[in-house]
């Protein structure tokens, strides 16, 4: 990295393309994330959010450009940084016939936590998962998967913390807990958090930042409050709304 930017942010990329034969997925984007913000990244189906996050993650290499976590190229130095980062989707199933201790511990092993048994036993009591320590993990609700997909995104107490959909199918109440906790804990650790999300109530209340994709490209980026103004909306689903259907900000202010 040749910029004091990339090696200082949280998160950076430099002219950031994924090319899959003839499908563009992302189309060249730059972005700073400054370390202990809340970021959100949003764009409809095939936006080109998740392609950015696995290429952040180091799971895709880029066709062009660069990306880098904590100062680490990904593409070629993940091994520098992924102790100290995470991720936390409700997609991403646990082996369900192992219990929750037991898939928790696995991953702390992984990660190289040193006392594994008192990381759990913290995490159990932050997270409400005492009395599910010992059921398998196929034998839970939605909701308690997503509390123990948090542990084990939080097993490693990481600094970046990159999170899709983490309340999606959740009731109004679990979901307002889950993020309460994600609050929590990014106050009490100042860790980076990258959030993608379709639920625009969860992005206002917890995102200092918002990018926004379409087309493999970033076509907007700005604070909540400022995307609202400049938008001309009362709330983010009407500006997500318009970036979707390729109003823009003037032709939303104009009523188009």
């Amino acid at each position: 990295m040749t910029t004091a930017a990339m090696t200082t942010a949280a998160i950076a990329a430099r002219g950031l393309v994924k090319r899959y034969r003839a499908t563009l997925a992302v189309g060249g984007i730059d972005f700073d994330i400054a370390a202990g913000s809340v970021t959100g990244l949003l764009g409809g189906n095939g936006a080109g959010k998740t392609t950015t996050i696995a290429m952040i993650m180091g799971l895709v290499r880029p066709t062009e450009g660069r990306v880098a976590v904590l100062g680490a190229d990904m593409a070629h130095e993940r091994h520098r940084v992924l102790h100290r980062m995470n991720f936390e989707s409700p997609y991403v199933d646990m082996p369900h016939r192992l219990t929750v201790q037991q898939n928790l511990s696995v991953f702390a092993r992984l990660y190289g936590v040193a006392d594994v048994a008192a990381r759990i036993g913290r995490l159990a009591a932050d997270l409400d998962l005492d009395g599910l320590l010992d059921r398998p993990c196929g034998k839970l609700s939605a909701g308690q998967k997503t509390r123990v997909a948090l542990a084990k995104a939080l097993i490693n107490d990481p600094e970046v913390l990159l999170l899709d959909e983490p309340t999606a199918s959740l009731d109004p109440d679990t979901a307002d807990w889950i993020r309460s906790r994600l609050q929590d804990y990014c106050r009490r650790r100042g860790a980076t958090i990258l959030l993608a999300s379709h639920n625009m109530g969860e992005v206002e209340r917890l995102c200092d930042r918002v990018i926004m994709m379409k087309g493999g490209l970033i076509v907007d980026d700005d604070t909540p409050p400022r995307l609202l103004a400049r938008y001309g909306r009362s709330n983010l689903e009407e500006v997500f709304l318009d970036v979707a259907r390729g109003r823009g900000a003037a032709g939303a202010e104009a009523g188009a």
